[in-house]
């Protein structure tokens, strides 16, 4: 299979990620909604990774992965920018998922409404980014 096949089935699950995100959201499951933009960003930034033939590390965080190889991208391609989405959600997805363990908090109660507004405009910048980058190397 291709680099570009791949980075695209991973580009169309964060996609669906985002949906996932947007819906919860509306619901009110915020917890849920900034897990699934932290998937989205996660599987967009690996399709990013793919696309240009870098073996993508098997954790949540790729910054390091995107900084180490900042050269290999086109230089509209936001580096800092979207390696700093990676860290900041990645932090956040084992609260978004299990809650605070140490305090006994549920994840429901870690999360309000701006924390998942803001997690959704992260990702959707992010897909954005990795979108704009597949549709440029499948055209050349």
């Amino acid at each position: 299979m291709k680099n570009t096949q791949i980075a695209q089935s991973l580009l169309n699950q964060a996609a669906r990620r985002l949906e996932t995100a947007e819906r919860e959201l509306k619901s009110g499951s915020l917890a849920y909604s900034v897990r699934s933009s932290q998937e989205a960003v996660e599987l967009g930034l690996k399709a990013a990774l793919r696309l240009i033939g870098i073996e993508y590390p098997k954790k949540h965080d790729v910054s390091t992965v995107l900084i180490r190889f900042r050269d290999k991208f086109p230089p509209w391609f936001p580096i800092g920018e979207l390696a700093t989405i990676s860290r900041k959600l990645s932090e956040k997805r084992e609260l978004a998922m299990y809650g605070d363990e140490l305090s006994m908090t549920p994840a429901d109660q870690l999360f309000d409404r701006s924390d998942a507004e803001e997690a959704l405009v992260l990702a959707k910048k992010t897909y954005e980014n990795v979108k704009k980058l597949l549709d440029e190397y499948v055209t050349t």
